[in-house]
């Protein structure tokens, strides 16, 4: 491969960090072209993207991003890697990886998570694997927090509607409740 060549999969997998700010780093080590590919259609069909590069140009391209990366690209970057993106879903490579890996039926872990890249936040090592495939998305957390923010506002309306939509209603509901 030409420097040429290296330096335009360096450009593009800069870009691809760019746009992908999540991104799962994993060892498929001892795959068969056909388990590899099996595992690639799984990704595409999930709506994420698995593509294998050498590690010293995964490296190179993490250099030129905004941030520290030395220490994740130390830790992660050994032996045979490969990278999951996703655009919008933090937690979704990990549940592709867990999903395959019950599909193949085996003992033995494959692909082998290494680290992921989350909101500049990072995580090392197969442990973080089944944290990360609970872990809730944004929209999933907005969601959330505009149901807690709702609540006060749905127990009012209950309580109006309890009265048979009659304000009487409520204000007798409430005398008698300080009556007690």
């Amino acid at each position: 491969m030409t420097r040429e060549e290296k330096s335009q999969i360096i450009e593009s997998l800069t870009e691809k960090f760019k746009e992908n700010p999540y991104f799962y780093i994993t060892d498929a080590s001892g795959f068969t072209v056909a388990e590899v590919n099996a595992f690639r259609r799984t990704c595409f069909e999930r709506g994420v993207e698995y593509k294998v590069y050498k590690n010293t140009l995964i490296a190179k391209a993490l250099e030129t991003l905004d941030g520290d990366y030395k220490g994740f690209a130390e830790k992660a970057l050994k032996g045979f890697s490969g990278i999951i993106f996703s655009k919008e879903v933090g937690n979704l490579p990990a549940k592709v990886l867990l999903d395959f890996r019950k599909k193949q039926g085996k003992k033995e872990y494959r692909p082998v998570f290494k680290g992921a890249y989350i909101d500049s936040d990072v995580f090392i090592g197969e442990a973080n694997l089944e944290m990360l495939s609970t872990l809730k998305s944004k929209q999933e957390l907005i969601g959330d927090l505009i149901g807690l923010l709702q609540s006060p506002a749905k127990n009012l309306l209950s309580a109006l509607q309890s009265g048979q939509n009659n304000i009487t209603g409520v204000l007798k509901t409430l005398a008698d409740r300080e009556e007690k």
